[in-house]
């Protein structure tokens, strides 16, 4: 076992007041493909550039070809049968059953962490486990807007209204309820670990700033900005990361 691992271990055994805030990098280790990286969304070609379909006025004026899109491309690799919570999901549920984690705070919007058994999340950009009637504010689950792939159906409340996703689209502004909650879960941590992510994207990667520890943990397999500011920096797997320090801590 490498120095910093046996760090991280003794920080986890040491506190009950924790908080996690993770990015794409969490759920790449189970199989979901990300935006930023060679093989991601941003780096494939299409009739119009990823980020503008999924913008609030590409929705609003070109509905079928936003869940065209999005069905093919975010949806179906989601909802893969290969497609599960990974060793990182786990652990972190794992420290929340014990009483250790207080807060997950996520960039993801694919509820791996709620399937695996987390309670206490807030998503950033939303999610895509959840949708609701733009007229009438009627939710609805996943299955209103699964079909097949690559259809640009639009799905539709019983009201007549366009049902759409419960996530943040770009030109969106973030929840300020959630922004509430992550602040202050993050503020009041004594132990922030950080994993999975470059902390490239605005404004989610400014909430770290909130934190005012002395435990800031990074876990992520790159370089980041912030590494030099942080407690304790390991470059390596989350998932590999994390479940090797939960299980030690738990036996």
């Amino acid at each position: 076992m490498n120095g910093a691992l046996e760090r991280l271990i003794s920080i986890l055994r040491d506190s009950d007041n924790i908080v996690f805030f993770g990015g794409a990098g969490v759920s790449t280790e189970s199989g979901i493909p990300d935006f930023r990286s060679q093989d991601g969304l941003y780096n494939m070609q299409y009739k119009y550039p990823p980020e503008t379909i999924l913008s609030h006025s590409f929705f609003i004026n070109n509905t079928g070809e936003f869940y065209r899109f999005y069905r093919e491309k975010l949806l179906a690799p989601m909802l893969s049968p290969n497609v599960r919570p990974n060793d990182a999901h786990n652990a972190l549920a794992e420290l929340e059953k014990h009483g250790k984690l207080k807060a997950i705070v996520t960039q993801n919007v694919d509820g791996l962490h709620q399937i695996a058994g987390s309670v206490n999340v807030f998503e950033l950009h939303g999610s895509r486990r959840e949708y609701y009637c733009m007229e009438c504010s009627k939710d609805y689950p996943l299955d209103a807007v699964v079909v097949a792939q690559d259809t640009a159906e639009v799905p539709l409340c019983e009201c007549g209204g366009v049902i759409r996703p419960d996530v943040v689209l770009f030109e969106e502004l973030l929840s300020q309820y959630v922004i509430e909650g992550a602040v202050n879960a993050i503020r009041e941590s004594e132990v922030l670990i950080v994993g999975g992510t470059s902390l490239n994207v605005y404004p989610a990667a400014g909430l770290i700033e909130h934190y005012g520890g002395d435990k800031l943990v990074l876990i992520n397999k790159s370089e980041t900005s912030y590494d030099s500011r942080a407690n304790l920096v390991i470059r390596e797997s989350i998932g590999q990361t994390l479940g090797a320090a939960m299980r030690a801590v738990f036996t």
